[in-house]
């Protein structure tokens, strides 16, 4: 059993850390501004399609999932939004974390809920212009069938699973991505970014989120 322990980051947003791996799901400088910054202003607002499809790498807490609807409902944009998920949290330790009060989005709390109970591996309406899709399964494993608009790239860092930042898992990603597509990501290393570019990806290197200097985004051009 996996031990989850909740505590707070420096923008007041809460974040799940697993003492075991000396990890935590989202920055300790800012699990909200974190994924404000690489998701949403970096990553989804750079789509300005009337339906957009999005793929996340890593489920998770589903703060980029809850983040991205918040954000499709002042846009007015349709989402189709898959995800991977290995291993799923629990919806108690999920809403432990308060983050629709948190977003100041208490009004869509049961969306977010809605969003971890909803069953795998099926779409899911979580709204009339949102569809979720969650895939229970590794990325090594899955089968993606549709293609997509934008990719949130979220998984652990390579420091704890090197695997998920191979050449292999990226070339996978590449095959479901239409072109001009974006993928953006928190990780900024440098062989990331080498592995990126020898997969045919046009690499940009931005300013990152509070506590990290930079980041990734990434366009398909093929």
């Amino acid at each position: 059993m996996i031990d989850y322990k909740v505590i707070f980051t420096k923008d007041g947003s809460k974040t799940l850390q697993m003492p075991e791996l000396n990890e935590q799901y989202h920055s300790v400088h800012g699990a909200v501004n974190e994924a404000e910054h690489v998701f949403i202003q970096n990553g989804f607002r750079e789509c300005k399609q009337d339906s957009m499809t999005i793929f996340e790498m890593g489920f998770g807490t589903a703060l980029n999932a809850f983040m991205t609807f918040l954000e499709s409902k002042k846009t007015g944009q349709s989402i189709r939004y898959y995800a991977v998920e290995q291993f799923p949290l629990p919806l108690s330790v999920a809403e432990s974390l308060d983050y629709p009060e948190r977003l100041c989005a208490l009004d869509d709390k049961t969306i977010f809920s809605q969003m971890h109970s909803a069953e795998w591996n099926r779409i899911c309406a979580v709204s009339p212009n949102f569809e979720l899709f969650k895939i229970r399964d590794s990325i090594q494993n899955m089968l993606m069938d549709e293609k997509v608009d934008l990719v949130y790239y979220d998984a652990f860092g390579p420091r704890v699973q090197a695997e998920l930042w191979s050449e292999d898992i990226f070339t996978k990603i590449s095959t479901f991505m239409t072109s001009n597509s974006i993928l953006v990501t928190y990780c900024a290393k440098g062989e990331v970014k080498r592995i990126l570019k020898r997969v045919g990806f046009d690499v940009e290197t931005l300013v990152g989120p509070p506590g990290k200097r930079e980041m990734i985004r990434a366009k398909w051009l093929k």
